[in-house]
């Protein structure tokens, strides 16, 4: 059924409120601290009701970390697109390379990083969110291999999608622990070969 000019309008609308509630909480986030705001500091801060809140955000950590589900679907479509030539490894770490990164400056984006590792509750919704890539990405990884959709025994591919996964979240600390002073990508390869080395020695 075709979407009507007043759904469309709806939509935009509704897109428009989301992303401003988003920017008013995560200035609100990166001026008092995460724990310190409250939905009823963001709700008020936004011009709307709590109800309303919930209208666009299940929790506080979603306006944080809600955009990771969105990034998982990128990273999983540019793994798709890889060449045929890049073996498994290769291939997920350039899909993760290659994805466009949401535009913030490296200043917001160290504050956001020191936010998320500091504080345990987005910590979890950042590991959960992983966990959602981890669905995403493997079944690519799987055919790459040459594993059958339905075999259930061969674990290669969920291991590596579960250790790039992993090394991208330590390489995230490191860089947030440095004040971004290193590179996030080296560090990530650098995790990366730590992992295949400890493989190839056992």
């Amino acid at each position: 059924m075709p979407t009507t000019p007043d759904q469309k309008l709806w939509a935009r609308t509704r897109q428009a409120v989301h992303a401003e509630v988003a920017r008013t909480a995560m200035s609100l986030f990166l001026e008092r601290g995460f724990e310190a705001t409250t939905i009823d500091d963001i709700a008020a801060a936004a011009g709307i009701s709590r109800r309303s809140f919930f209208r666009y955000f299940g929790t506080k950590e979603d306006i944080v970390l809600g955009d990771l589900a969105a990034r998982g679907e990128l990273i999983r479509k540019e793994l798709e697109a890889r060449p045929a030539t890049e073996d498994a490894w290769t291939a997920l770490l350039n899909a993760l390379r290659h994805t466009p990164r949401p535009g913030q400056d490296d200043a917001t984006t160290l504050q956001i990083s020191k936010m998320l590792y500091g504080t345990p509750s987005l910590r979890a919704r950042s590991l959960e969110k992983h966990l959602q890539w981890q669905a995403l990405l493997t079944p690519e990884i799987r055919r790459r291999l040459g594993v059958a959709p339905d075999d259930e025994h061969d674990l290669r591919a969920d291991a590596i999608v579960a250790c790039v996964l992993t090394c991208l979240d330590v390489a995230g600390e490191a860089w947030t622990r440095s004040d971004g002073s290193q590179s996030l990508e080296d560090l990530v390869l650098t995790a990366v070969a730590a992992v295949r080395g400890s493989a190839a020695d056992a």
